[in-house]
């Protein structure tokens, strides 16, 4: 159920008039016509009174701030986030049209994190504008909008719109950018200054403001990414001009280290970014890969054992209401969905079907991955079987249509409660492969589980099924190393939800590291008293 999952597919089109009377059916079709239009944001006056208390009473509408409304989901728990988090920029657009008209734009570090794919929803958004009061407008769930009175306004040619927002150009942000964005947002500006194919841009604006400081920081920047080519540009362009240029690195960790190459798409070079600066941090507190077993036959059976817990748990964490007798039941060919209807259209049982077809799915993948196998190859070609043997139940119940199974998502995703939203779908198709490449390319089977499930998690590349998806990646790394089979228990949830969010939002893969550590290792010492126990 959708207050027991950790992520929420959020579609608003879906919406039906299943109204308990006419007046509400009334007010929908006119809350359906604005969301039609592409809105989920309104001003209290884009509805008469009478429509606007009915739709909040009946929980599809929710006050953003006096005057101000955006679409909400009836049931949806108290103190629920994902709306709002939803809805953020597209109230930032609108709240600052209407107020400003066109004299305002993001600010350089806001502008910089678009440019760079930082979808992460800020505590607090600034906007410049002549016409600002440099009030901090308190919003939903500790966040806010400042609105910042300055009399610089940039040239038009400097402004870009996207989804409605007015962002300051990729030269332009640069120029802007301060010291402190280096250190604090380095992934991002490391992000930005990778997408520079040619310096002129920059460099005009550099020339036209005789900005000294600010091109000797950018020109070091560019060298430390590994752009020699900017930096020497920059600096022989200055100095020509008759400015004294102190070329100096802004970064306070090495860049180039992060690495990407030109042909990366925004999406993807974060990706090789947030993978090269966590790396060192799994390693530190992940314990040592035993390796793969000699006795493999072994390792699977002790895999296949696995089975009904890991099942229960991993579909539990997901919402669903299943019991181990129900999962042995669907093991053991008890269920007999074509002599039942109620087996037939039984949600969970369908969902555990899924769960048991995919498992045996993701078992012939460990069973090439202990042959030594490339793991980030074998995963790269089998995934979407997983994934079709996941939702295959459901859509030949009818209950899914049959597009689901074709792959990748075509729409946006949001995660239940947490500021990260996944990237635009356009963006999963250039990033998956790049995620594969990672995990070919990499060396440490702890490394592979932990930013394999986080990145594929991060990325959501499916419309549901990721949490499932992203543990049996991580099983299937684990494998790579000679690690036990792990199962997240339902009842860490809640911490296995928090470091997830943690490392997507704030960029700290610790908790999470440590805590599928922690798992793997209490894994281990069963194992281990098992075997003992059967020795005795």
């Amino acid at each position: 159920m959708i207050n027991l999952k950790w992520y929420n597919i959020i579609n608003y089109k879906e919406i039906s008039v299943v109204a308990p009377n006419e007046k509400l059916a009334e007010s929908l079709r006119l809350l359906k016509q604005q969301q039609d239009a592409g809105h989920r944001v309104f001003r209290s006056r884009q509805f008469t009174r009478t429509h606007r208390e009915r739709l909040v009473k009946a929980g599809f509408l929710l006050e953003v701030v006096k005057g101000w409304y955006m679409l909400s989901r009836p049931g949806e728990p108290e103190g629920s986030s994902t709306s709002w988090y939803a809805s953020f920029f597209e109230f930032v657009a609108a709240y600052c049209d209407t107020r400003f008209g066109e004299n305002w734009y993001l600010s350089p570090e806001a502008s910089l994190a678009y440019h760079a794919e930082d979808t992460v929803v800020p505590r607090q958004v600034l906007v410049h504008t002549s016409l600002g009061s440099n009030n901090n407008l308190k919003l939903k769930f500790d966040t806010a909008l400042f609105d910042y009175k300055t009399s610089e306004m940039v040239e038009p040619e400097d402004i870009i719109v996207v989804d409605n927002l007015r962002l300051l150009s990729l030269p332009a942000a640069l120029i802007r950018a301060s010291p402190t964005l280096f250190t604090k947002r380095d992934i991002n500006l490391h992000v930005a200054l990778v997408q520079v194919r040619d310096v002129s841009d920059v460099l005009a604006k550099l020339l036209a403001g005789g900005q000294s400081s600010v091109a000797g920081r950018l020109a070091g920047a560019f060298r430390a990414i590994g752009r020699p080519e900017h930096a020497d540009r920059i600096t022989r362009s200055m100095t020509a001009a008759g400015y004294r240029v102190l070329e100096h690195n802004p970064f306070e960790r090495p860049m180039a280290a992060l690495g990407s190459t030109a042909t990366d798409s925004a999406c993807s070079r974060r990706i090789r970014c947030l993978w090269a600066s966590m790396r060192d941090v799994v390693l530190a507190v992940f314990p040592v890969a035993p390796g793969i077993p000699a006795d493999t036959e072994a390792y699977l059976a002790d895999l296949t054992d696995r089975y009904v817990e890991d099942a229960y748990h991993s579909l539990s964490i997901e919402g669903y209401q299943v019991s181990e007798g129900l999962i042995a039941k669907i093991a053991a060919g008890a269920w007999k969905p074509e002599a039942s209807n109620e087996d037939r259209q039984d949600r969970n049982a369908l969902a555990a079907k899924g769960y048991f077809q995919a498992f045996k799915q993701v078992r012939e993948s460990v069973i090439q991955i202990l042959k030594r196998d490339n793991p980030g190859r074998v995963v790269r070609q089998q995934h979407h079987d997983w994934y079709m043997q996941l939702f295959e139940p459901s859509v030949l119940a009818g209950i899914l249509e049959a597009k689901h199974l074709a792959g990748y998502r075509a729409n946006m995703v949001y995660i239940r409660n947490a500021r990260h939203a996944p990237p635009r779908y356009e963006a999963v198709r250039a990033a998956m492969p790049t995620l594969f490449d990672l995990l070919t390319e990499e060396t440490e089977p702890a490394v592979r589980a932990v930013l394999g499930h986080f990145v594929f998690v991060y990325l959501h590349p499916y419309m549901d099924g990721n949490g499932r998806m992203g543990r049996f990646l991580m099983n299937a790394m684990l494998a790579s190393g000679g690690y036990p089979w792990t199962v997240v228990k339902v009842s860490d949830r809640n911490q296995y939800m928090r470091a997830l969010d943690q490392a997507s939002s704030d960029g700290n893969i610790e908790p999470f590291a440590r805590f599928i550590a922690t798992c793997v290792e209490l894994q281990q010492a069963a194992s281990a008293a098992a075997n003992k126990h059967q020795n005795d």
